[in-house]
């Protein structure tokens, strides 16, 4: 299963909920103003930090860009569009509302 998140961590709680419920190894990806989850030097750093020891965390690099997001958490992917297509064509989606 692919979860995906695109509601900022900063202005809804989408990802903090997602980050509590997925199951271990099961993907994540961060797209649209969900990116802002991936920087680096966060509050929420600890934590997505954590959830890379059991989950990929994927972040759409084209969103980054487009939100001025140049450092992201390491260990997070970035993936370009065909990479965000790949990742739906291989999991069912879950979208975190």
């Amino acid at each position: 299963m692919l979860f995906t998140v695109n509601k900022s961590p900063f202005t809804a709680g989408n990802l903090k909920s997602c980050l509590r419920y997925v199951t271990k190894e099961s993907p994540i990806l961060l797209y649209e103003d969900g990116v802002y989850g991936a920087m680096a030097g966060t509050a929420l750093e600890p934590e997505m930090k954590e959830t890379l020891k059991t989950n990929r965390v994927y972040a759409l690099r084209e969103d980054l860009k487009a939100r001025g997001v140049a450092n992201t958490i390491e260990g997070i992917q970035l993936v370009d569009y065909a990479g965000f297509v790949d990742l739906v064509a291989e999991h069912n989606i879950c979208p975190w509302i």
